[in-house]
């Protein structure tokens, strides 16, 4: 497997995406998203910053594997609770 990063540039539907590869340069494959990030509810929105497996067969097709963190965004407190931690 190639392993490789790139930027999400637009939802296909049915749980595809298209990606934007930093190597090769402008590079596009359609991805989806990987068991673990589906089993966590992952969101993957256009413009985030994933890293993709792609089968050195078919240059077309991938996996997103991770989805990088988005520093300047704010935490909430953690969980499913709506306002953070118990007190």
């Amino acid at each position: 497997m190639i392993e490789t990063s790139g930027v999400i540039e637009r939802e296909q539907g049915n749980g595809f995406y298209m990606v934007t590869l930093d190597k090769p340069e402008g590079h596009q494959c359609l991805c989806r998203a990987a068991g673990k990030l589906t089993k966590f509810r992952i969101k993957l929105l256009a413009g985030d910053k994933v890293t993709v497996e792609i089968s050195p067969y078919d240059l077309t097709r991938g996996r997103i594997t991770y989805r990088e963190r988005n520093m300047g965004a704010p935490r909430s407190g953690g969980g499913h609770r709506p306002g953070g931690r118990r007190r």
